[in-house]
């Protein structure tokens, strides 16, 4: 463990940039890049102000380079003829500029630009306000960079960025409202990030306190004695065999102006998982398994945007944190844990300790806050990564209005999910010693029934993003290294399903 305190929070998103952005509708001179955006047509489309020369010799370098003005397409020239930029860069940016593509250009962009590049004009004349905060928003997320535990780190990227707008002021107030979402990914990333020693259950939860608190988001730390005290056994009983006791860390946002019950969002926040007395044996499997709390990390960084944006909506994150390792004193294959609700939970592996967790997770959410409506995610199964891979999230809920809402979230945030079945599986996680079990074949759906029967009559969604939290290489808006998958999906559900029950 490290002597040092790397589990402190960044006071606001910029503390994670060394980037700065403005928007103007007359760009400054002689930038070491200009980046023109080209939509895909037969002709090709440059700004008026080109003179002739610029225009003919980028004409014949977009013919010799079969340049369309495909999304993503980009071509560079090396101080163009009758231009004051060192280097010029058309984008393509393809027939329609939806949001998540804009912002896959945002991250292409980042990624081109080395530290000699110091000063970028971005002519975007042709993008409307919304289009240029997705493409900016794009270039932040992929600048994040987690490096506290490096003896010498690499210098992060450090540009000055001028986007030519016709309306500046529209522009800069819809890129402020991905600032917000930018620092809820940020942490996220930090805490999915730290490894199991220094990312441990209290130390988590006063990261996350600490970074939400400025935002007006209330913070709650219930220590392991108040979690003793509530008579969430199963949550304490995964972190008994650690000396770091279970935490659970409450964030609310009162986003409407009122007392209406809170949409609450439970994520699981194990901070490591050596599976207990169920020991993981594989090398790979146990490596990266502090990245077992990114359920959590996901619901702390969405309330944080959410609460960012002033989203009209009240909202609760509830985030039960557990440690499990082995002991003496660690809960034993067999043994018998008592729920929040009064569950008795045959263990039947100690490796399926994400769901205990999060049964009194959901608990505390329904019965504490009086939730409207609850979404757990969690990086739960290794069956739900054999069934659908890791593009899409398996998601489970029997009602509609939810179903409807985290599609339509998924596919606006490119976190995209995929429905599995939660029936008809009836008696698989039935116990003959106690009143349920944790585990059941198939393995992705007993995880869901489990944790059904603590959602109880409560509208419930169970996000399984198992696979998907962590990048091994960077690539478009991520990274390597934990990806904050969640906080955008999670973010707009919230709003997606808002609107839809306010409708009613």
């Amino acid at each position: 463990m490290l002597a040092t305190a790397p589990a402190k929070a960044a006071s606001a998103w910029q503390d994670y940039l060394q980037t700065t952005i403005s928007f103007a509708e007359q760009a400054p001179t002689n930038p070491d890049v200009m980046v023109v955006f080209v939509p895909e047509a037969e002709t090709l489309q440059l700004p008026s102000r080109f003179s002739t020369d610029a225009r003919n010799q980028v004409s014949r370098v977009a013919d010799v380079a079969e340049f369309t003005g495909k999304s993503g397409q980009v071509v560079e020239l090396i101080a163009p003829a009758g231009l004051d930029a060192k280097r010029l860069w058309l984008m393509g940016t393809g027939t329609e500029i939806e949001a998540t593509k804009a912002e896959e250009l945002g991250a292409t962009i980042a990624a081109k630009l080395s530290d000699k590049m110091t000063t970028v004009v971005l002519n975007a004349n042709g993008l409307d306000a919304q289009q240029v905060a997705h493409i900016a928003h794009g270039m932040d997320l992929r600048n994040y960079r987690f490096d506290r535990y490096k003896k010498e780190p690499k210098p992060r990227p450090n540009y000055a960025v001028t986007w030519q707008v016709t309306d500046a002021k529209a522009t800069e107030q819809a890129y402020a409202q991905t600032q917000p979402l930018a620092h809820g990914v940020f942490v996220a990333r930090d805490i999915i990030n730290l490894p199991g020693s220094d990312g441990y259950p209290k130390a988590i939860a006063e990261l996350a306190k600490a970074a939400a608190e400025p935002y007006g988001i209330k913070a709650t730390i219930l220590t392991p004695e108040q979690v003793k005290e509530l008579g969430m056994g199963s949550l304490y009983g995964v972190s008994q065999g650690s000396q770091h006791k279970a935490h659970m860390l409450i964030l609310e946002w009162q986003g409407a102006g009122n007392d209406e019950a809170p949409i609450a969002l439970v994520g699981k926040g194990n901070t490591f998982d050596t599976g207990g007395y169920n020991l993981k044996t594989s090398g790979g499997s146990i490596l990266r398994m502090q990245t077992d709390k990114a359920g959590g990390a996901a619901v702390i960084g969405a309330v944080m945007a959410l609460a960012g944006q002033k989203a009209d909506v009240n909202v609760a994150g509830v985030v039960p944190l557990s440690h499990n390792l082995i002991s003496g004193s660690a809960t034993l294959p067999g043994d018998v844990l008592i729920a929040g609700d009064g569950t008795r939970i045959e263990v039947t592996s100690t490796d399926a300790e994400g769901r205990l967790i999060l049964a009194d997770g959901i608990w505390y959410a329904r019965e504490k806050l009086s939730a409207r409506a609850i979404a757990d995610i969690a990086t739960l199964t290794g069956s739900k990564v054999g069934a659908l891979g890791t593009e899409y999230s398996a998601v489970f809920t029997p009602d509609e209005t939810i179903l409807n809402a985290i599609k339509a979230a998924g596919d606006e945030t490119a976190e995209h999910v995929w429905q599995l079945p939660l029936g008809p599986y009836d008696g698989i996680i039935d116990s003959w010693l106690a009143d349920i079990k944790n585990t059941g074949s198939p393995g992705a759906q007993a995880g869901a029934r489990f944790l059904q029967h603590f959602a109880q009559d409560t509208p419930w969604v169970h996000i399984d993003m198992a696979g998907n939290a962590y990048s091994e290489s960077a690539k478009g808006i991520h990274p390597a290294g934990g990806n904050g998958y969640g906080v955008r999906l999670l973010t707009e559900w919230v709003k997606q399903y808002d609107a839809a029950t306010s409708a009613d």
